[in-house]
């Protein structure tokens, strides 16, 4: 029998507010809390926090203010990473961030979903003292490879991998995987055209 946890990585639907997510929730709320408190001056402070949270964090990586994160430990940093103020990084599922790597202010990269079928999304006979969550949940990794740049509001989906070297147009919604060394926009986005 699996965990609430592993039906999570697994993409396999899962209770999102079983208390192994509420108790890590919890924790990523008062990081989230002290982080954005920071100076934006106290680079040492930040660069350490990150590590201390994130499943693994590379040399020379900036997080800016307003950051909002699902855990943390779901989070996948390479080097040289700049990601800008305001960014929401919803890991419940791994979020991977290859190396040289620009993610421009407001990108939201959202790994959690519901089913798009009513009957689906709602929990069958739902009591709201079971501990159940009444919606029906599931995520799905995320991958942003090197030499990346994701524009102001882009937004990615669970399930998306960007290939290295791509660009992601500011406003984009990213529903599909993305080539490599592709330029992508639109809603849900398209190819504009090759980099190379």
């Amino acid at each position: 029998m699996k965990t609430e946890s592993e039906k999570c990585l697994a993409g396999m639907l899962y209770n999102c507010h079983s208390p192994e997510f509420i108790e890590r929730k919890s924790l990523a709320t008062e990081w989230m809390q002290h982080y954005n408190s920071l100076p934006y001056t106290d680079r040492s402070k930040r660069y350490e926090m990150l590590k201390e949270l994130f499943g693994s964090i590379g040399n020379n990586v900036s997080v800016g203010d307003g950051i909002i994160i699902g855990f943390g430990d779901n989070i996948f940093i390479g080097n040289n990473v700049s990601i800008n103020y305001r960014c929401m990084l919803i890991d419940c599922n791994k979020i991977t961030i290859g190396d040289n790597v620009l993610i421009a202010p407001g990108v939201q990269i959202n790994t959690a979903s519901h089913p798009v079928d009513l009957n689906e999304r709602l929990t069958k006979d739902w009591n709201p003292d079971s501990g159940e969550y009444r919606w029906r949940t599931y995520a799905l990794p995320i991958t942003i490879g090197n030499g990346c740049w994701i524009g102001a509001n882009a937004t990615i989906l669970g399930g998306v991998t960007i290939g290295d070297g791509a660009v992601v147009a500011a406003g984009a919604v990213v529903t599909q995987n993305v080539d490599a060394n592709t330029l992508v926009g639109g809603v849900p986005c398209k190819v504009i055209r090759s980099l190379i």
